[in-house]
């Protein structure tokens, strides 16, 4: 019996080490200013360009997923992380990179890459109308940084399926995925990325017929057939630059822009959380989505983090020490 009672409590404290190897205030002594500084840096982009929002929080995004939060998709290089397909689009690097000189002027080597991620996702979403919360911090930045170990992010043409699979493989559950794809309440894809959904789906000649009958227009209208492929399409239709819950909505009306959205209406799991987000209670359901997605967020931020004297503290984000 007291050997069952140390594996339980064994298993338990494993449980437990993640989230306690990172803590919140993790920079409080040893640089008192780091999270004020990201913050502001954040936001002075945010006034000229709001859009910078989405793509801060997608490349924390596509950091965690790969080799877990740390850093490794900020490193520059033909082989390396961000030059993989699915990273080609991700922005927001300019941001990280002007924080991270002004940190370590004040405090070199003390502050890491990952967490400066984890921090401007969070900022980034606070300044778009969503909530905010406290972001555990202590991650350190990891050595590796490879293209081709970004092959499996999750991908528009994921079924859901796929998705879950992939997400489940991080120790994030169905309501975690639905919950974190609400992240598209905010951003934009391009239309080489939806395109085939609207003229020739499945060699149909015809539409995907999961896309509103009413919505369908909008969207060709805004992809012509032969158009710009890099034509940027908002992934929320009604509030674009808002972190709301009106994203939930639209994918119960069959309004939602990529496949691997609309998708999530198809399977019942996914379908019970989207209904919970997408109520009709205004305000309740964007309070449940609010405090939903500040918990979800936490725990994708501590997928595999390296701590202790695992990895380093990188002098500059784009290149190892």
């Amino acid at each position: 019996m007291e050997g069952l009672w140390l594996v339980v409590l064994v298993i338990f404290v494993m449980a437990l080490s993640v989230q306690s190897q990172l803590k919140t205030g993790f920079y409080s002594t040893s640089c008192s200013k780091a999270e004020a500084i990201v913050r502001s840096t954040v936001e002075s982009y945010f006034k000229k360009d709001p859009t910078i929002a989405a793509g801060l929080l997608r490349l924390h995004f596509h950091d965690c997923f790969v080799q877990g939060c740390d850093g490794s998709v900020l490193i520059a290089g033909s082989s390396s992380e961000r030059n993989a397909l699915p990273n080609l689009g991700l922005r927001g690097f300019e941001v990280i990179d002007d924080a991270k000189s002004q940190i370590e002027a004040l405090c070199p080597g003390v502050v890491s890459c990952a967490d400066m991620l984890a921090l401007a996702a969070r900022d980034a979403v606070d300044l778009s109308d969503g909530p905010s919360w406290s972001v555990p911090t202590g991650r350190r930045d990891g050595r590796v940084s490879s293209s081709s170990q970004a092959s499996n992010l999750p991908s528009p043409l994921d079924t859901v399926a796929a998705q879950k699979q992939k997400f489940s493989d991080k120790g994030l559950d169905d309501h975690d995925l639905v919950t974190l794809v609400g992240a598209h309440s905010i951003g934009q894809t391009h239309c080489q990325f939806i395109r085939y959904r609207l003229y020739n789906f499945t060699a149909t000649g015809n539409a995907d017929p999961t896309i509103n009958q009413s919505f369908l227009p909008q969207l060709q209208a805004l992809c012509p057939k032969n158009g710009d492929g890099t034509k940027p399409v908002p992934l929320d239709k009604d509030s674009q630059t808002d972190f709301d819950a009106s994203f939930f909505k639209n994918v119960r009306d069959g309004n939602g822009v990529l496949e691997s959205d609309q998708r999530l209406w198809d399977d019942a799991a996914t379908r019970d959380v989207v209904k919970k987000y997408a109520g009709t209670i205004r305000g309740l359901l964007g309070l449940r989505f609010d405090i939903e997605f500040r918990q979800a967020m936490v725990k994708m931020s501590s997928i595999e983090v390296k701590t202790g004297t695992d990895g380093e503290i990188r002098k500059v984000c784009s290149k190892f020490n």
